[in-house]
């Protein structure tokens, strides 16, 4: 399907970079004005050079006074513009500063909001690119406007009357030039307008592609991929190049049309002059006067093709930001929570007026628009306190699970309960500040290890952060680093090993003590030494908390209080390992004979 290259994504471009303006009117429009006025005197400084030069020309030494006024008040009209050029500089300068960083923390604060699909539906290269771009496009789209298209709106139509006022013929000659030069630029690159948005699109997929490469370098080298990445890389440029080389080739193609206008007017006017001044009805000075406006005329209209690119490429960097800002959120609060009054927040290690109990009544989630059902009218019920394992095989439900009680999707039917209260009736912060979740995989800032630690509760002491790294054993590689807790871990933890991020993780899971607690197999990536370390962390933990644990490895479930075996997105077996073990032909007892060779009694 074709995209739409209409007007509707300029107008929200406009919409979104105006919230953010609307905080600096007074120095934006401080900086229209002050355009104006400089612009305008631009063209009547030239006129009070056309007084002195018919001044001098009557060769009569008693008007030198006459034309030291008349020299004086230039450098007076020469002065006050470069005071007032000085000033809107700075203003602008300020201007756009803080105008740029509000587009970015207006971008970013969007951004982020957005779902869990979102990001997974996007490359992070690609969605930095935008927010930079978006900002960006703000910049160059001022800096054209208040710089060279005011100016140029101001210096041709003061032009024009200014000739008008001396020789009406000529300033007809030249307003139909500008109308003529001025459309066909703008009919011209308003027709290109397409093709800048696919080379600013090109641009964004190929910055994704390169960040997805890079960011997997690891796997490249391993699977001996460096020749295929080369030949997939080298397609993604290639197309980028073409398509960025045309819409070039269309601006020579403009500048081509332009230079030939401006020959042609340069030839009517001086052609026009010289009739005149065989007549004697034009002095020199006039001509020279005619000479100086009708070079900045031409100047300023061959800033237009750029001004025109400038604003056109502009809005097509910034379309790509502003179609997320317009795009609403996937997972949304309802209007006017009291989700605190209802779901007080947990602070530290004091006591939460919520306990954890949870239930899962009648759940559907339908998977990728329709494509398969991974909950079907799926019920569980979790008392206050209970620890639980959820098991399976790949693809039976067992991170949905998890995802939707956190609300990183939305359920097709039924409803989640947390003592008692709908999930989707308080704000996702004020949930989320009730799970602590430790992930298979976990992915760190590339900050020191205080900061990340500290990320469970930001509002932490030292000596808070300190204890919960020691609880989760993490003092004993932390404090062999030459910079201890400063240590800066790498871009996503790289830094680290497995088993050290996984420690980190499980720290800011203790820091946050929160009375549901998700472990997405929180040991898998420790050695043998390090998890059994980290079983007494857990037992502290996971005291009085509604405990929930994915498991891939059954030997971590054997003193759950139950364990939820599923398949096919339903509750198949529930149990306790004894019983599930014992269960004649039972799936549970299946993978538990394949694995149990080599275990030993974990928590």
């Amino acid at each position: 399907m074709e995209k739409d290259y209409s007007n509707l994504h300029r107008v929200l471009v406009l919409k979104y970079f105006w919230q953010v303006i609307k905080h600096f009117k007074v120095s934006f429009f401080a900086v229209i004005i002050l355009t104006i006025i400089t612009s305008a005197l631009d063209v009547f400084i030239p006129l009070q050079y056309l007084k002195l030069w018919n001044v001098l020309s009557i060769n009569n030494f008693t008007v030198i006074e006459v034309a030291k006024s008349i020299i004086i008040f230039i450098l007076l009209l020469n002065f006050l513009r470069w005071v007032l050029r000085r000033i809107s500089g700075f203003s602008l300068s300020y201007f756009e500063a803080r105008t740029m960083a509000g587009l970015r923390e207006q971008a970013f604060d969007y951004l982020i909001g957005h779902s869990h699909s979102f990001f997974a539906n996007n490359f992070s290269g690609s969605l930095t690119q935008r927010i930079n771009k978006y900002a960006r496009a703000f910049e160059r789209i001022t800096d054209r406007i208040m710089t060279d298209g005011l100016p140029l709106f101001v210096r041709s139509l003061g032009t024009v009357i200014a000739i008008y006022s001396l020789f009406p013929k000529y300033s007809y000659i030249l307003g139909i030039f500008c109308i003529v030069f001025l459309l066909t630029a703008f009919i011209y690159i308003h027709y290109k307008l397409k093709y800048d948005i696919i080379a600013s699109e090109t641009d964004s997929r190929t910055t994704g592609a390169l960040s997805d490469s890079i960011s997997n370098h690891s796997s490249i080298q391993l699977f001996t991929g460096h020749e295929y990445e080369k030949e997939h890389m080298g397609k993604i440029i290639e197309d980028q190049r073409k398509k960025t080389s045309f819409n070039w080739y269309l601006w020579e193609g403009l500048g081509a049309i332009e230079s030939f206008y401006s020959l042609v007017i340069e030839f009517i006017i001086f052609w026009v002059v010289l009739g005149d001044w065989k007549l004697g009805l034009i002095t020199l000075p006039v001509i020279v006067l005619l000479q100086n406006y009708l070079i900045r005329l031409i100047e300023n209209l061959w800033s237009f093709g750029a001004i025109v690119r400038t604003y056109y490429e502009s809005f097509a960097d910034a379309e790509e930001m502003a179609v997320i800002l317009s795009t609403p959120y996937e997972i949304m609060d309802k209007p006017a929570q009291v989700a605190e009054a209802l779901f007080p927040l947990v602070s530290g290690n004091k006591a939460s007026a919520t306990i954890g109990k949870v239930i899962f009544d009648k759940i559907t989630y339908i998977y990728a628009d329709n494509y398969y059902k991974v909950l079907d009218n799926f019920s569980l019920t979790i008392p206050a306190g209970q620890k639980i394992a959820i098991v399976g095989s790949s693809g039976a439900g067992k991170t949905t699970f998890v995802r939707l009680l956190m609300r990183l999707f939305n359920i097709n039917s039924g409803r989640i309960l947390i003592d008692g209260i709908d999930i989707s009736d308080i704000s996702q912060k004020s949930l989320r500040e009730k799970i602590s979740f430790v992930p298979q995989d976990p992915v760190l800032f590339h900050r020191t290890l205080l900061e990340n630690i500290r990320y469970g509760r930001r509002d932490a002491t030292d000596e808070e952060v300190l204890t919960a790294a020691h609880l989760a054993h993490c003092d004993e590689f932390i404090d062999a680093l030459p910079n201890g807790y400063q240590t800066y871990v790498g871009e996503r933890g790289i830094k680290l090993s497995g088993g050290e991020r996984q420690r980190v993780a499980i720290a800011r899971a203790i820091l946050k003590n929160a009375p549901i607690l998700i472990l997405d197999e929180a040991t898998s990536s420790l050695d043998s030494h390090s998890e059994s370390l980290i079983q007494d962390a857990f037992h502290t933990l996971i005291k009085g908390k509604t405990t929930i644990v994915i498991a891939h490895r059954l030997s971590t479930i054997r003193e759950m209080d139950r364990i939820i075996v599923l398949e096919k997105g339903k509750i198949i077996e529930d149990g306790t390992h004894k019983e599930l073990a014992n269960k004649k032909d039972g799936l549970y007892k299946k993978l538990w004979d394949l694995q149990a060779g080599g275990f030993k009694n974990t928590i």
